[in-house]
């Protein structure tokens, strides 16, 4: 899963930035789960940009909303 810009993520419609959203939460506890075996993430700064993406399209998603 790449990580997206705000640019990125305006031209997305709601059915799919809901599928990315879904998406990334899903490879976020997937490397969390990894951590917390003891074992080493593939890309250590990984974790943090998929938080911050994960928080951008929630922030595009409440802005569509209202």
């Amino acid at each position: 899963m790449s990580i997206l810009k705000k640019r990125q993520l305006k031209e997305l419609n709601n059915d799919d930035l809901v599928k990315r959203l879904q998406e990334l939460k899903l490879e976020l506890a997937k490397e969390r789960a990894q951590i917390a075996i003891g074992g080493s993430p593939s890309n250590t700064g990984r974790v943090g940009q998929t938080r911050r993406t994960i928080a951008k399209l929630i922030t595009e998603k409440n802005k569509r909303r209202l």
